[in-house]
């Protein structure tokens, strides 16, 4: 009788968890996120509007509602690790083919596929997160905070990059910015590629994960995913446009990412006791706060409050959906239930977008598309106050 070696999950948990971070680091804070910065170039540019410009990121948000879709049943038939590799393997191909064109078609596939590897990383990556945090009941807050800082470290990658590349290459240079994102992407990969972990079982059964008990906090999350995209993929160009350069852009991007990576620590008691829908209320409250204040004034202090108050917000309320997936649901249907809140939380993303770019075009200034931002996150807080504890009995998960 052989013994299994131990993997590095169990010997050491902190590492591999931040090792699964890579992927939505990839997947979200470079692909994803880095759009924003890229923008007001691609913008001038190529001559889009803001509809156009918000159209791009509601493509992505697309291939991430199918990517949410096909997540759970991915993991079923290959595996949740396997199913991550092919997410930051689509990821890598998207920022390439970004590099290479901003046409609207291939630039739009590009997005599209980078939604459907995000998701599969950000998705596969937090049942295993949460795997493992079930491993070690102790830190399992930290643990699944930890994984939550993968879209905060690349942000601040990405951050500290991509606007001083726009700036020393000048006009129409965004596509430098993508291959030098490509590049080191593909660095930050090979870890992910490499890591073992003990497999976990993916289960569909409907009597163990039926949402219909967590409508309210769906609904928030809609919300929440209606009202965060639109001030992120517009608050650059709303820096730029009051006359912020390099510097300021950089560090205020910084800032989101440095304000996601302390919410671990702050929030870990308030995730801790995350059966209802407190937790994520009260992120998505946060985060209203930070998306509204660009509107009472633009000073510096002012920017720099927002990103660091949002960041911590808009990262931790990720934190608080895996925390409640944990507590009310068993650990087989964590990756059916993740998906689900996943996807409402994509179609969310798809609206934001068009709905503030339109109406930016319509009255003309971004500080409407804030506003609609700041608005939607307030009522996705609100509604998510309503969500109770589901009854413990039926998981018994702690």
């Amino acid at each position: 009788m052989t013994t299994r070696a131990p993997t590095v999950a169990e010997t050491r948990p902190a590492l591999a968890v931040l090792t699964l971070a890579l992927g939505p680091a990839i997947g979200l804070g470079i692909c994803r996120f880095a759009y924003s910065l890229v923008l007001p170039d691609m913008r001038d540019t190529l001559v889009w509007s803001y509809a156009t410009a918000g159209a791009m990121n509601t493509i992505n948000a697309a291939g991430y509602l199918a990517g949410a879709l096909l997540a759970a049943p991915m993991a079923k038939r290959i595996g949740l690790l396997k199913t991550i590799h092919l997410g930051i393997a689509m990821c890598l191909v998207s920022l390439a083919i970004s590099s290479v064109s901003g046409a609207p078609v291939p630039f739009g596939f590009a997005r599209t596929l980078s939604g459907i590897g995000g998701a599969f990383a950000l998705v596969c990556g937090g049942a295993l997160a949460a795997s493992i945090a079930q491993m070690h009941p102790m830190r399992a807050a930290l643990l699944i905070g930890l994984f939550y800082n993968g879209p905060a470290m690349g942000l601040i990658i990405s951050g500290s990059i991509s606007p001083f590349l726009l700036q020393g290459f000048g006009r129409g240079s965004w596509w430098i910015v993508w291959i030098v994102l490509a590049a080191i992407s593909a660095v930050m990969a090979v870890p992910l590629l490499r890591i073992r972990v003990h497999p976990v079982s993916v289960g569909t059964a409907r009597q163990d994960s039926s949402v219909m008990p967590i409508l309210p906090y769906l609904a928030g999350y809609f919300l929440y995913g209606a009202g965060y995209i639109a001030y992120l993929t517009f608050m650059i160009a709303y820096i730029r446009d009051d006359g912020g350069g390099a510097a300021a852009q950089s560090a205020f991007w910084c800032l989101i990412g440095l304000g996601g990576i302390s919410a671990p620590w702050i929030w870990r008691g308030v995730m801790a006791r995350g059966q209802s829908g407190f937790a994520m209320a009260l992120m998505i409250g946060i985060t209203a706060i930070g998306a509204g204040l660009p509107l009472a004034g633009s000073s510096p202090w002012i920017f720099a409050a927002s990103a660091l108050i949002f960041g911590n917000g808009f990262l931790a309320t990720t934190i608080a959906t895996t925390a409640f997936t944990r507590f009310n649901y068993p650990e087989p249907a964590w990756p059916r239930v993740i998906a689900v809140i996943t996807i409402i939380f994509s179609i969310g993303q798809i609206l934001g977008p068009l709905v503030t770019g339109a109406i930016t075009d319509l009255t003309g200034t971004l500080s409407s598309a804030l506003a609609v931002s700041a608005a939607a996150l307030a009522l996705g807080a609100v509604v998510s106050l309503f969500q109770r504890a589901l009854p413990f009995s039926r998981n018994g998960a702690r």
